[in-house]
């Protein structure tokens, strides 16, 4: 989302992306797992983490030199560039994981941390989904490589998956 006034319209342009889908991934969505949570009571919510470190190495080497509306808003206006603002990064990624967990904190049923750095997959996806674990491999990519390619078929395998 490029829109300059997102902070506004995510909400109303989040639902309507909604309609037909089974999962969502990536931003805006992390910002508003409150609101999905209250508008679907029974939906399922993962959690990826990792070290921060590693999260800040992602960021710096995706996002390094280039701001947009989505991370000024995350980060504040004058901070949608991730260059000159680590420990900002670095703590609103530490924050908002923890309150993520806070939130759910009574309900495990409906969060699942996932730590693929740590080798945590398919196992842990479908137990936490009530599905059977796929015959094939979990979809392990270093995101700095082709990128679309990889989160359209990781989409579209969720997709079968949920399916069963």
């Amino acid at each position: 989302m490029r829109d300059p006034g997102i902070a506004g319209s995510a909400w109303a342009e989040a639902q309507r992306r909604l309609e037909g889908v089974d999962a969502v991934q990536d931003n805006p969505w992390p910002l508003l797992y409150r609101e999905l949570d209250e508008a679907h009571p029974h939906g399922r919510f993962v959690l990826t983490v990792r070290p921060t470190d590693d999260w800040w190495a992602s960021v710096l080497g995706h996002f390094g030199g280039r701001s947009t509306p989505m991370r000024e808003w995350i980060y504040g206006e004058g901070n949608g560039d991730p260059v000159g603002h680590e420990a900002l990064y670095r703590e609103r990624y530490e924050r908002h994981n923890a309150a993520v967990r806070a939130y759910f904190a009574d309900r495990p049923d409906t969060l699942l941390v996932l730590r693929l750095t740590e080798g945590e997959g398919w196992a842990e996806l479908c137990a936490f989904l009530g599905r059977p674990v796929p015959d094939h491999a979990f979809p392990r990519v270093n995101a700095a490589g082709p990128v679309t390619a990889v989160v359209n078929r990781s989409r579209d395998r969720a997709r079968r998956l949920l399916r069963r």
